[in-house]
């Protein structure tokens, strides 16, 4: 797997940008993504429609080599780290999350985060709440007009479509506003939203080897 990175400024901290769906904040030592669906898979195959449960094993590969990569100690999680409650793919997750034991996880919660008492000790999360500020910086899971600080957001599932002389082709990206920076979803296995994203800002579309603003 190849990781293309690219930096970028808010409020004169560094962050970076990364081709495999997630951020780094250099000053937090803090890995932030969004919208990895776990259970999706495995909801899907409940209601009789048969998936492979490759697709949530390579979206953990490619944490765990994000791991490795930027050696963070915490993850912030911005919504829908779970899709549909407690199913076998959360054993799943949580079995890959006892390989990273001092890495603290704080989840933000999204739309699809239904989690019991009993479900959110089960997941070893460090911090559970709806919103969380570091710096001036919200996390939120979708963006809030009524707060005035600058948001690191997900749930869009943002995507950008390029039209060239042969064909339309349409890709993940980041969303940089003066106000918000939206995240792509980090699983793979969601579909693109292209209508729903800011009108105006930066576009950092990214492809398996890199990425590119336009």
């Amino acid at each position: 797997m190849n990781i293309a990175t690219k930096n970028i400024s808010i409020l004169n901290q560094n962050f970076t940008l990364t081709n495999q769906r997630a951020l780094f904040w250099e000053k937090e030592k803090a890995l932030i993504f969004s919208d990895l669906h776990i259970g999706k898979t495995a909801h899907f195959r409940k209601n009789g429609i048969a998936l492979a449960n490759h697709i949530m094993k390579n979206d953990l590969e490619r944490l765990s080599i994000l791991i490795e990569y930027f050696q963070p100690e915490k993850f912030i999680i911005v919504g829908d780290l779970l899709h549909a409650g407690n199913n076998s793919d959360v054993d799943e997750f949580c079995n890959w999350q006892k390989q990273y034991p001092d890495i603290k996880f704080c989840l933000v919660e999204g739309n699809h985060d239904r989690i019991s008492k009993t479900l959110e000790k089960k997941l070893c999360l460090d911090s559970r709440s709806t919103s969380l500020e570091i710096d001036d910086i919200a996390f939120v899971h979708d963006y809030d007009r009524a707060n005035p600080k600058f948001q690191i957001t997900g749930h869009i599932h943002p995507g950008f479509v390029i039209n060239s002389a042969v064909k339309r082709i349409k890709l993940p990206c980041f969303a940089q506003t003066s106000k918000q920076l939206l995240l792509p979803a980090f699983s793979e296995f969601t579909g693109l939203d292209t209508k729903n994203i800011p009108k105006k800002g930066m576009f950092f579309v990214f492809t398996d080897s890199d990425i590119y603003e336009v």
